[in-house]
């Protein structure tokens, strides 16, 4: 009886520690969970990893990546501007703009991007468009012209709206697009900014190396939001979660996992001839070392060659198995 007592005691011993390891375990997953996530390549656009990628989500104030974007394409960032009486006192995050002040849209911008502000996304929305409705439009517009398939952007901020929603995959999309735009790039890779004392809110810019930015964002619907971009070696990534409660953390694992198994290939280069051909283009594409070796690379050349130099002789493809990479034509080059 008292061996019995004993084994059960074992037993139960060793069952208590085994639950409190994998409660601890399960604990330690649930920390870095995210509703949804994505990790594309910016050149390329090609995604590197994901989770419920297409789940369409709000995001809170990443949405100003997008504002951002549409003004640095659109406007002249050294006009100096009036906030007007509909861009002062909005709710949340703010640079505590006033009505009838007078300033530049470059600093309306770091405003947006290193303190949130949501004054400055009004304003700056206004400035655009005229009104915010007008603006919405226009983020539509050029959110589906960047590829963002299952969007709908209602304001420039990011607070809660029914018909304000994008999904990891697009926000990673439109991101990589911003990051290839280096005034967009210097403004979210600053950490003070000078003349308006400005400090960015991204802690990513203090304790990731390669951080280049881009933009944090937080509402009790949306939960915490974070949009990172990160370089090393030539390669340049952005990586997204929504509603994710240790943003940073699990950023910071999806950016390493990122750099950890793809690099980017160098597959044409202008400088050399391909196959005795002149092009015009160098491509290169975020590979695994298993992936390099499924490379393919081909040639459909007219038949006869032409035979004067610079004339078009033909194409060359690019496959990773199957899919299409990319393509560029050939020339004659004696």
């Amino acid at each position: 009886m008292k061996k019995y007592l004993f084994s059960l005691l074992a037993f139960l011993l060793s069952a208590s520690i085994f639950y409190s390891l994998y409660s601890t375990s399960m604990l330690a997953e649930a920390a870095t969970v995210s509703r949804a996530e994505c990790v594309v390549e910016v050149s390329s656009k090609r995604i590197l990893s994901g989770k419920n990628q297409t789940a369409a989500l709000p995001m809170a104030s990443t949405t100003k990546v997008l504002t951002a974007c549409i003004v640095l394409e659109d406007c002249n960032l050294d006009e100096v501007i009036t906030v007007p009486a509909e861009g002062a006192g909005i709710e949340g995050s703010s640079v505590y703009l006033k009505a009838g002040e007078e300033i530049s849209v470059r600093d309306l911008l770091y405003g947006l991007m290193l303190r949130s502000g949501n004054d400055c996304a009004v304003t700056l929305a206004l400035h655009h468009s005229g009104s915010i409705a007008r603006f919405a439009q226009v983020m539509n517009e050029r959110a589906a012209a960047m590829g963002a398939e299952n969007s709908a952007f209602a304001n420039p901020h990011g607070l809660p709206h029914p018909n304000h929603k994008t999904t990891a995959r697009d926000l990673a999309v439109i991101a990589a697009h911003a990051m290839e735009n280096p005034t967009f790039c210097e403004i979210v890779s600053t950490k003070y900014y000078e003349p308006r004392g400005y400090k960015n809110k991204n802690k990513m810019l203090y304790n990731y190396d390669g951080a280049i930015g881009v933009k944090t964002g937080f509402t009790m619907e949306a939960g915490r939001c974070l949009v990172t971009s990160a370089e090393r070696d030539g390669m340049k990534v952005v990586s997204v979660v929504l509603n994710s409660p240790q943003m940073y953390e699990r950023s910071a694992e999806l950016l390493d996992c990122a750099f950890a198994n793809y690099r980017m290939t160098t597959l044409c280069d202008h400088t050399a001839a391909f196959e005795g051909f002149r092009i015009d283009y160098d491509f290169s594409y975020p590979l695994t070392e298993a992936e390099t070796s499924n490379i393919i690379i081909t040639k459909e050349l007219l038949d006869p060659l032409p035979v004067q130099k610079g004339e078009f002789a033909g194409q060359m493809k690019i496959m990773l198995e199957n899919d299409l990479l990319f393509s560029q034509n050939l020339y004659i080059m004696e």
